[in-house]
């Protein structure tokens, strides 16, 4: 080649190749994290490290919802709540980012104060400056304008819209009419009114209420998983330990990472399905950038 030729060459590479490899990493997909270890407050930590950190999502004197579910009167063993190991290792990340205040809650199926303190949640986060772990408050629920396939309005818990910072922390297991509950189902612990109507028309519903409200950090309890007779579980005989937390900004794709640990595809799920379907993430597996913290 020519000396002209080449130099020519070069000033193009040096042009087209920025924006090669912006669209080369765009084609990797949205990122999924998971950690392993038997330190479960440990694997979370790394988890959130590999995203690139929780200064990425909380900044110095903002408000933190950070929702697990706990919405069963279970103990941590049965992996029908949230690990409170986790959810205490991530309230701590959140603070030392520089979090004005973490809020901790959940519109609990059984009575709330035996589920705070059944989960061990509660008990986890007790005297932590600056955390507050609170029931839900009927007034504080407000009716919002969806105008979705499913649901034309819809009532969400005030305190979680008006965070800055809105933290999802569902606990992966098996559900009786959806087959898994995972992140975009945990959006149920801030709806109010009749929430349990929209087990007709499910997946629709809940695609209709996270396209509204989108948490900016997904991060799935997968410590233990509930493999039978979920939501509320009660025999250990159902439980899975795999000692995993898994994080991604995309909750569908997140969803989708945590069905194959249950030995599933993404597309047997029909709520990770129809989310992906409108748009709000992927769920193809070969898009996904899986990470190993």
């Amino acid at each position: 080649m020519e000396r002209r030729s080449f130099i020519k060459l070069l000033g193009l590479c040096s042009i087209l190749l920025p924006g090669s490899l912006r669209e080369l990493f765009a084609a990797q997909g949205p990122v999924v994290a998971v950690s392993q270890g038997s330190d479960h407050a440990a694997a979370a930590r790394k988890a959130i490290a590999a995203l690139g950190g929780m200064p990425r999502f909380v900044k110095a004197g903002q408000t933190v919802v950070v929702k697990p579910n706990i919405g069963w009167d279970r103990a941590p063993e049965f992996a029908a709540t949230t690990n409170p190991a986790v959810v205490k290792a991530l309230v701590e990340e959140c603070l030392k980012a520089g979090a004005k205040k973490v809020k901790v809650f959940d519109r609990t199926c059984n009575d709330a104060r035996r589920c705070y303190a059944s989960s061990g949640i509660e008990a986890a986060l007790k005297g932590m400056k600056n955390v507050e772990v609170k029931h839900l408050e009927e007034e504080r629920f407000k009716k919002l304008a969806l105008n979705g396939k499913a649901l034309k309005d819809c009532e969400l818990y005030g305190e979680a819209i008006s965070a800055d910072v809105y933290i999802n922390v569902p606990v992966a297991k098996h559900h009786g009419l959806s087959r898994l509950t995972l992140g975009m189902k945990n959006v149920m612990g801030i709806m109010g009114g009749n929430r349990g109507s929209i087990h007709k028309n499910l997946d629709q519903a809940l695609a209709d209420v996270n396209s509204h409200f989108k948490p900016q950090l997904t991060v799935i309890d997968a410590t233990r998983i509930l493999t039978a007779h979920g939501p509320q579980g009660g025999n250990l005989a159902d439980v899975k330990v795999l000692n995993q937390v898994i994080a991604s900004t995309d909750m569908v794709a997140a969803d989708a990472y945590a069905t194959t640990l249950f030995g599933l595809k993404p597309s047997d799920i029909a709520v990770t399905r129809t989310a992906y379907q409108r748009g709000l993430g992927e769920m193809n597996l070969d898009r996904i950038r899986v990470v190993k913290a």
